[in-house]
């Protein structure tokens, strides 16, 4: 028997059956994702809103957030940021650029035990302070970094 043709038989017979119970209403990915999505904040169109809408709107300013951005960016479609967090008990990690047209760009929630640590990419429109809101122990901590863009990545 050939191999290869058992191989794309079963997973066409795999792949039939996941559609079919799509289809059927039987799986429903849109209650998989997002259960706790906080529509509000990801919309918000200035820094304070979407500071006050995930509860960091009076955070304390911290030394024991470390983000490490580049300083300057020159290209503001791709850019990295790593972001560690030196306190216990970290329960998430947000993170915020000032001058975009939705500050919000990422909220982890870190479930117990987890390292207070975010590795991601971002698009910035022009230079602009990028903060990063830490929730540890109940309260709200932030700090912030200038990142200066040359080509910017949000339409410009």
């Amino acid at each position: 028997m050939n191999h290869l043709r058992r191989l794309i038989l079963k997973g066409g017979g795999a792949g039939g059956v996941l559609a079919c119970a799509l289809a059927a209403g039987l799986l429903r990915p849109t209650r998989a994702f997002a259960a706790e999505w906080n529509k509000a904040a990801f919309e918000s169109k200035s820094l304070a809103d979407a500071l006050k809408a995930i509860g960091a709107a009076g955070a304390a300013e911290s030394a024991d957030i470390l983000i490490k951005a580049p300083d300057i960016a020159e290209n503001g479609a791709v850019i990295p940021i790593e972001v560690t967090c030196r306190m216990e008990g970290a329960e998430s990690i947000a993170l915020l650029a000032e001058k975009n047209p939705f500050p919000l760009m990422a909220y982890a929630d870190l479930t117990g035990g987890t390292e207070g640590y975010l590795n991601t990419r971002f698009k910035m429109g022009q230079s602009s302070v990028v903060k990063v809101v830490v929730k540890a122990g109940g309260k709200q901590y932030i700090a912030g970094r200038e990142i200066k863009v040359t080509i910017g990545g949000c339409g410009g």
